[in-house]
Order: structure tokens, then C-alpha cells, then sequence
């Protein structure tokens, strides 16, 4: 099975080893993976910010990175609701564009999504000894209707103690220039989804979406609280194998 991996910019700049997780995890299950190297940034942030002509440019671009692949898979549920949900808007006065973006969109998968519901794969024979808590991204979940997923990977990590996170499918407050144009109301938010993490007494977070990820573990941070804060392919690929 040929895998094309769509980095998205979070884990390309800041987060490469979330990538490499993701990579190393496809190869073991068989897939053949690469990386066509003109991909950008989606597009997300200029079209939450109402610039749909640029966003339209940034999304041409990702879908001729890909134009090629059988299957592209994400680190990342916001990154893959951006495409599945909004480039067929983008493109709805474009027929030709439109066929390519809805393409693209039949073969876009957020990473958890791929792994169980195409590779079928459940139990990927790790083992980690710990208490672990799990924040659901709202476009994960809203977006993309990734519930069960990552929790029917995390049940299958032998050893780990799972602690529902309270009040979880409340907003982290991250919501990409959300943060930066509405900088209180988000401090505010994720101020409360980390009392909340907190309230679990795990040793561990974890998610599907940098973005949440990086937002909840800087206040974590930012506290002094010695919470580690793991992208889910980590956990599943750092623990021990079975």
C-alpha cells in the first residue's frame, strides 16, 4: 500500500518527531511511504481568517503535491478537516478544481482514521505502564467524526491506565489565529482545559492534533506541571512491543 505522508506545519517546524512516529509505525505495518516535498501549509489559517482567495492558491498547491498518491495520511484532524470539509467550498466554481480537490479528499485520512478503519489494525502490541488521559480535537471530532479510534488504540496499550478527561469535548481555546485574535478568551479556555487535566492526575496527555497539543502543554508548562504531552503515534510507538 503506497501512504503519501502529509506533515501539515506544526509537526514540520516544531513537531518532526511526531512525523517520524507516524512513518516508522506505516512501514511496520507494510505500507510504502513518501513525502512529496512541494507540500505547504493547507491553507486553514488565511481561510479562518475570511482570506478565501489566498487560501484557494495555498490549496491548489496541496493538491498537486498529492495529485499522485494513492492515500494521504495526517498527524493531524484539523489539517485533514481542512480539506475534507472546505476545499470542495473553495472550488465549487471551478469544476475542474473541484474534481481534483474531491479527489484528494477520498483519499485524505487523519493518521488514527487510516490505521484502524483502513489498515485495520487495533492493537498495535504496545505496552506502556502508566496513567494516560486524551484530549479529542474539536475538528477530529466534529469535523471528521474521529471518536472511537484513538480510543480503541489507546484501550489496547497493555499496562496503561485510561482516566477520562473531564468536561473533554470542551475547545482547548487554540483554534489556530483564534489564539492570536481572541488572545484572552483563549488563555481563558485552555487556562480551564488544563485545571482539567490536572483533575485526572495522569502522567500523560495525549492527542491527535499538535495545534491542541502545543496550546495544552505550554499552559501545562507554564504552570510547573510535570505532565508529558504526546502526540498518540508516540505513545504507541515509544511504549514496548508485545
Amino acid at each position: 500500500m503506497k501512504v503519501s505522508l502529509f506533515i501539515t506545519c506544526l509537526a514540520d517546524q516544531m513537531y518532526p518527531e511526531v512525523g517520524e512516529s507516524v512513518v516508522r509505525i506505516l512501514h511496520k505495518y507494510g505500507c510504502e511511504v513518501d513525502f512529496p516535498a512541494s507540500q505547504t501549509c493547507c491553507g486553514q489559517p488565511a481561510f479562518n481568517s475570511g482570506y478565501q482567495d489566498e487560501a484557494r492558491e495555498v490549496a491548489r498547491n496541496l493538491i498537486r503535491a498529492f495529485e499522485h498518491s494513492d492515500y494521504v495520511v495526517s498527524p493531524s484532524g484539523s489539517c485533514t478537516g481542512m480539506v475534507h470539509h472546505y476545499y470542495p467550498h473553495l472550488f465549487k466554481d471551478e469544476p475542474d478544481w473541484l474534481l481534483k480537490a474531491e479527489n484528494l479528499v477520498n483519499k485524505t485520512y487523519e493518521f488514527t482514521q487510516f490505521v484502524v478503519n483502513i489498515l485495520g489494525i487495533t492493537d498495535m502490541g504496545a505496552v506502556f505502564n502508566g496513567k494516560v488521559t486524551y484530549h479529542p480535537s474539536c475538528h477530529a471530532m466534529r469535523l471528521l467524526g474521529v471518536k472511537e479510534e484513538p480510543l480503541t488504540l489507546l484501550a489496547n496499550i497493555q499496562g496503561l491506565e485510561y482516566i477520562d478527561l473531564p468536561k473533554k469535548e470542551d475547545c482547548c481555546g487554540f483554534g489556530g489565529t483564534f489564539a492570536v485574535k481572541m488572545a484572552d478568551m483563549s488563555e481563558a479556555m485552555v487556562c480551564e482545559k488544563a485545571a482539567h487535566v490536572l483533575e485526572t492526575n495522569a502522567e500523560v496527555l495525549v492527542g491527535t492534533d499538535m495545534g491542541c497539543l502545543m496550546n495544552i502543554g505550554g499552559r501545562l508548562n507554564k504552570e510547573g506541571k510535570p505532565i508529558r504531552v504526546l502526540h498518540l503515534s508516540q505513545l504507541l510507538e515509544g511504549g514496548h512491543v508485545r
